[in-house]
């Protein structure tokens, strides 16, 4: 601008603001709009330099457009400052309107921050109202107009052509022009927003008639058992549409799968784990019936297909069959917890059955840990103080004292009495510890083929001689244990005697018999014991028992 004094002067910046006030609302994007601004402050308000630096979404401002310098612009246009420090200079200096003025007495603290900025070079003014290479001019435009609405972005210009600063008028055009800069730029992101909504709406259902032509193919030809359910009210679970591979799994026409529910299908004992996958859309592995009465395992995952004004429509499930899978897991597991050699549980497995009849905390009046390891065999009277105390249910179980009324959901498990004088008919959890004499010697003389086939007949005939129910289990080398509940201790000495006298016969392998006998110790098993409390006390009365046999009468021959 030139004089400002002159009117002519402003009536020709008049124009000229006009026009490029027009201008900013014949842009066709919010881009060209915003380069629309730059160069309209170049172009309009008689600077040399324009930046308009637009705020993110993120609340920090990017160098959006640059007029005046090419090498400027390709430097700083794109780069960031973060909102703190633009809300530091919008503060700094001197309040022009709603415009802010920084000084080069001040504004050299700036010269470190992370705003994009460009350096110019210029003489040192001469006059007090010359314009110095330093000084910084910023015209904030916010959505609203005016300056408490939210800011959006913020001019910033550099080096008026007169050499000066601007005076009332040449602050109060550039104030308005940032008023109407802010006014396009929000009618030019609502256009750029309703372009893109409009796009995205025609995309939308494109896809949508796509989705749903691909949903219906996916749906029919899919591998894997597919169904369409409904979800809540009276017809909850109901099979609206199954497709060919769930109805081959199940051995069932659709016009048949149609008629039931979920429920109908699936195993009794699975009712509610099938109930708890329906209710929160997730899955679960449960076991489904055929048509020819067997029943098949699953992996069930439903998706919830709900509607934003009525909530969930149905059920979308993938049905997966996983039979052969659970096999695998079923042999896996039973590899894991039985000896490889017999077949038997093995030592992890009857530590974990017999960690699961027992409880850290002693029934009262019951023998303390270290006394219960002997409980079998001394003659203390222990027990008869705990029977005074607590009701015996005939089957070596005591109901612990609780927080619900007196008695809580575990049983203890409890040993007969001692005394045998005292017998009162109480049944307890033997352990039967067995150990084989003469078996390394086959060992050494046959070798370990000859060895394992002994082991593998003990086994069978220490199986065969219990009942259902009871455990047989191999610790390892020749070494054997027999959990066998509800006996009494003339149960558990005949028990005993059964098993050793099993053993004893001749066992042939490969045309040669071979005969090894057996040593027993019977311990009990009670609560405040640990598994491995209980089977050392076994082990104790086996090796009291075989010492006390002589050698020929331990083994058969």
């Amino acid at each position: 601008m030139e004089t400002e004094s002159e009117p002519y002067v402003r009536l020709a910046t008049l124009r000229q603001l006009h026009q490029v006030v027009a201008d900013l609302n014949t842009a066709r994007s919010l881009a060209d709009t915003l380069q629309t601004v730059a160069d309209g402050v170049v172009n309009g308000l008689g600077y040399e330099l324009a930046c308009v630096n637009l705020v993110r979404p993120d609340g920090d401002l990017v160098v959006a457009a640059f007029a005046g310098n090419p090498a400027a612009e390709a430097l700083i246009t794109g780069r960031v400052g973060s909102r703190e420090s633009w809300d530091r200079r919008l503060t700094m200096g001197e309040a022009w309107g709603a415009l802010r003025f920084i000084p080069h007495t001040e504004g050299w603290i700036l010269d470190d921050d992370d705003v994009p900025q460009w350096y110019t070079e210029g003489p040192e003014p001469r006059f007090e109202d010359e314009w110095h290479p330093s000084d910084r001019l910023f015209a904030p435009m916010y959505a609203t107009g005016a300056s408490g609405g939210e800011l959006i972005g913020v001019i910033s210009v550099d080096r008026p052509r007169n050499g000066r600063r601007p005076g009332a008028w040449g602050r109060e055009a550039l104030q308005m022009y940032a008023f109407q800069a802010a006014i396009a730029i929000s009618n030019a992101r609502l256009r750029a927003n309703m372009q893109r909504a409009l796009v995205r709406l025609e995309r939308e259902q494109q896809a949508l008639r796509a989705s749903e032509e691909s949903f219906r193919q996916a749906f029919e030809y899919a591998p894997s058992g597919m169904a369409i359910a409904e979800m809540g009210g009276d017809q909850h679970g109901r099979i609206l549409r199954t497709n060919d591979a769930l109805c081959r799994l199940l051995g069932r026409p659709a016009s048949q799968m149609r008629r039931y529910s979920f429920s109908d299908l699936v195993h009794p004992e699975d009712i509610g784990t099938l109930l708890r996958t329906s209710a929160e859309g997730g899955r679960a592995e449960l076991r489904f019936g055929r048509r020819d009465g067997t029943y098949v395992w699953v992996s069930l995952r439903n998706s919830v297909v709900a509607d934003a004004a009525d909530g969930p429509r149905f059920l979308l499930t993938h049905v997966e069959d996983i039979e052969e899978r659970k096999r695998r897991e079923l042999q896996l597991a039973h590899r894991a917890s039985h000896d490889s050699l017999t077949g038997l549980p093995n030592s992890a497995e009857l530590r974990a059955r017999l960690s699961a009849r027992l409880c850290r905390r002693p029934h009262a009046g019951q023998p303390s840990p270290v006394d219960s390891l002997d409980a079998a065999y001394d003659h203390s009277g222990l027990y008869a103080a705990g029977h005074a105390t607590g009701h015996v249910n005939g089957h070596g179980h005591v109901p612990a004292p609780g927080l619900h009324g007196d008695y809580d959901h575990h049983v203890h498990t409890v040993a007969p009495p001692d005394d045998h004088e005292a017998d009162d008919g109480t049944k307890g959890l033997a352990v039967l510890f067995c150990d084989l004499d003469g078996f390394k010697s086959i060992n050494d003389r046959f070798g370990h083929h000859t060895g394992d086939a002994v082991l593998i007949e003990v086994a069978r005939r220490l199986t065969s001689g219990v009942r259902d129910g009871d455990t047989v289990a191999r610790l390892g080398g020749d070494e054997f244990v027999v959990l066998a509940d509800g006996l009494g201790r003339a149960d558990a000495q005949d028990l005993a005697v059964r098993l050793r006298n099993a053993i004893i016969p001749p066992i042939r392998v490969e045309g040669r018999a071979v005969r090894v006998g057996a040593s027993f110790g019977i311990g009990w098993a009670h609560c405040g014991m640990s598994a491995d409390e209980v089977l050392h006390s076994a082990d104790q009365r086996m090796y009291v028992e075989k010492r006390s046999r002589a050698k020929q009468h331990r083994r058969a021959g």
